[in-house]
């Protein structure tokens, strides 16, 4: 933190990459939903999205050694089974802080709510992860750090969304049959895991090789989104 108060200009550009792309991304997601969610509660999920952040991380941290202590993986080379702990910590992070925020209020009163809840705290987590990754970047070449930032607003702010979405639907489905919403979250946040240990496993061990594929699947899965948004709108029962 001291390092970037006294670089004003890194943190700028990190702030800028970081949650610019999250602000970016929220104002085109919330264009779904027919009948706009207060802002305050919006902000305050966004918030909650972000500090999910350094909790998840320490825990991702504690997983680690522990998996290293216990012989698991080697330091520095993380496992499939290693990236599975991660993003289960991730994905249920993300859920917690749209749950402590905004579903379990009042304010979730229609199924559509439910996903942009769920995509409006994943942008604020993927914001502050972006201003966290980009800061180590922007910190030796600025030209990378431009790079880095753009390809993040592509792919890894995409994965939180898609996969975030993916418990949102899975909550909106049940959002008139209470008695199947632990079964859809639960459904949904396997899938998400899937997925995100999926995503991350394959840019991990292809590096730049797998970027184009996994990037289009990415955009597939946008598309995805954007069309289930549309059936969300028509549940009525």
């Amino acid at each position: 933190m001291a390092a970037i108060l006294n670089a004003p200009f890194l943190s700028i550009s990190t702030l800028a990459g970081g949650f610019l792309t999250g602000f970016v991304w929220l104002v085109f997601w919330l264009r779904e939903d027919p009948h706009p969610e207060p802002r305050r509660i919006l902000l305050l999920t966004f918030l909650a999205g972000a500090f999910a952040v350094p909790l998840s991380l320490v825990l991702e941290e504690m997983v680690y050694t522990t998996g290293v202590d216990a012989g698991l993986w080697a330091p520095g080379r993380p496992t499939l089974l290693l990236l599975v702990f991660w993003a289960v910590i991730e994905e249920v992070f993300k859920f917690g802080a749209a749950w402590w925020a905004a579903l379990r209020k009042p304010y979730f009163d229609e199924p559509v709510d439910a996903p942009i809840y769920l995509i409006t705290a994943a942008l604020g987590f993927a914001a502050l992860e972006n201003t966290f990754m980009l800061f180590n970047v922007f910190s030796h070449e600025f030209a990378a750090g431009f790079i880095t930032a753009n390809l993040r607003f592509i792919g890894a702010t995409l994965l939180h969304t898609i996969t975030a979405s993916i418990v949102g639907f899975s909550i909106a489905y049940s959002f008139f049959h209470p008695e199947k919403r632990i079964r859809n979250v639960l459904g949904g946040l396997a899938l998400a895991i899937v997925l995100h240990t999926l995503f991350n496993f394959f840019i991990l061990k292809g590096g730049g090789t797998n970027l184009l594929a996994v990037f289009s699947v990415i955009w597939l899965g946008t598309i995805v989104v954007i069309l289930s948004f549309e059936k969300i709108k028509t549940i009525t029962y």
